[in-house]
């Protein structure tokens, strides 16, 4: 998976950089076909903003979140894709017929 970091008002020093890529590796462990994700880093005033957009197998999934400390914030963004990917796999997943498009008949419906 290839991850795009940008950074708005804060420099991306090497450790945020290895802490999104770390934390964004967990995506991959639901789902494999993310090909790529676009990570913005923003800081305005005290609130720390870390924002994504993943694309994942003809899907765009976006997620942000908002908090005093840029980790945390990483952290939530993370756990909200996290879920977004699973919803999205049963939902590819969800198309199979279960009863094998077979309806059954009650005597009322053959009378």
């Amino acid at each position: 998976m290839q991850i795009n970091i940008t950074g708005h008002h804060i420099e991306i020093t090497d450790s945020l950089r290895d802490y999104v890529s770390e934390k964004m590796q967990k995506l991959t462990r639901h789902f494999d076909h993310v090909t790529n994700a676009h990570v913005i880093l923003t800081v305005e005033k005290q609130q720390q903003k870390a924002e994504a957009t993943v694309h994942a197998s003809g899907k765009d999934l976006f997620a942000e979140h908002t908090c005093e400390d840029m980790y945390a914030s990483i952290d939530a963004l993370v756990d909200k894709l996290d879920r977004q990917i699973i919803k999205h796999k049963e939902k590819i997943g969800s198309h199979h017929q279960k009863s094998g498009g077979v309806k059954n008949m009650t005597t009322a419906e053959e009378a």
